[in-house]
């Protein structure tokens, strides 16, 4: 009886432990799951964070760029720019060579595009056919806008140079007669220039009046009774063994070979701001952030302490930086 009694307890005892047993491992198990459950969520909680972070990161950086670009600070070496600018005369490649260099390190690409004469630049900017030209000074600009209707704009001053009279036939003015001839650019705004500079020599005298682009009816008197012949600018050079004496465009004397000390007499109308060389644009190219941007890289490289270089070590100081200081494109920023 009494190993009856100790076999059922020791049976129950077992039992017992085995349902403890079971319960403790079901508890594990369940103590298990939670745990990988809570780590899943902390997992996907953090790759939520991340990828959150990432696209505010993004969000941020597109930000910074859409400001930058709306602050006119665009980046031409990710986004590089192609500009076609035109001139007139071969000496303009050494004036621009040091700008077109610094250009194309900042992403923007200027390629100098030659013209023969002063009329065609503004039609093919105002064609579209070219971004820039720079050739001119502001009188004459204003006068092919008053003549042609063209809407351009200066961005940008460059510098002046003179309008000397030269000779192959006699070496100071003094040496004029009676008869002889000189030859004066037909164009208006330079035959303008060209009588004040006749004037400023003794050579002819001009009406007192008004009129700050004088015509050879603005004539009153002459020293002596030569005759003004009026040629096209780009020719004049050509015609020094034909005339007595001639008035030439600084670039086609450069180009011509001709140097500022073998003049007659030098150019001394050189503080008028209308006489001052630009560049210039179209109007509505102005309305384009990118353009003015861009625009504006290209006024600040030719205005550089390497392009005065250039006027002062390859060109005698032949040609004088003006209004640097002007800022063209502030209206349009």
């Amino acid at each position: 009886m009494k190993k009856n009694i100790i076999a059922a307890f020791i049976g129950t005892a077992l039992i017992a432990s085995s349902l403890t047993g079971c319960g403790s491992t079901a508890s594990a198990a369940k103590s298990t799951e939670s745990a990988s459950t809570s780590s899943e969520a902390q997992g996907a909680a953090a790759s939520s964070e991340a990828a959150s972070s990432e696209a505010a990161s993004s969000e941020v950086a597109s930000s910074e760029v859409a400001s930058s670009e709306a602050a006119g600070e665009y980046d031409f070496t990710a986004d590089p720019i192609d500009l076609k600018i035109g001139v007139v005369g071969s000496l303009y490649e050494d004036l621009w060579k040091n700008a077109v260099d610094t250009l194309k390190g900042e992403g923007i690409n200027l390629e100098i595009v030659q013209f023969s004469d002063y009329v065609t630049p503004n039609n093919a900017l105002a064609n579209g056919e070219i971004d820039l030209n720079a050739f001119q000074h502001q009188i004459y600009l204003k006068s092919e806008i008053d003549q042609y209707g063209y809407d351009l704009t200066n961005i940008g001053n460059t510098f002046i140079i003179p309008l000397n009279l030269y000779s192959e036939k006699i070496k100071s003015v003094d040496e004029l007669k009676d008869g002889d001839t000189i030859a004066v650019p037909n164009d208006p705004t330079n035959e303008g220039r060209a009588l004040k500079v006749l004037s400023a020599a003794g050579i002819i005298t001009l009406k007192d009046n008004d009129n700050f682009n004088p015509t050879l009816d603005d004539i009153e008197s002459y020293k002596v009774n030569v005759k003004i012949e009026e040629l096209a600018a780009n020719t004049i050079p050509s015609t020094l063994p034909d005339v007595t004496a001639a008035i030439v465009n600084g670039n086609y004397a450069l180009d011509f070979g001709l140097k500022t000390d073998e003049a007659v007499y030098k150019d001394s109308v050189l503080d008028q701001e209308e006489y001052w060389n630009l560049i210039a644009a179209k109007t509505a190219d102005l309305s384009d952030a990118r353009l003015v941007a861009a625009y504006e890289k290209v006024v600040k490289a030719f205005q550089s302490e390497a392009t005065e270089k250039v006027f002062n070590d390859d060109f005698g100081g032949y040609f004088i930086k003006a209004g640097w200081d002007q800022d063209r494109l502030a209206d349009f920023k």
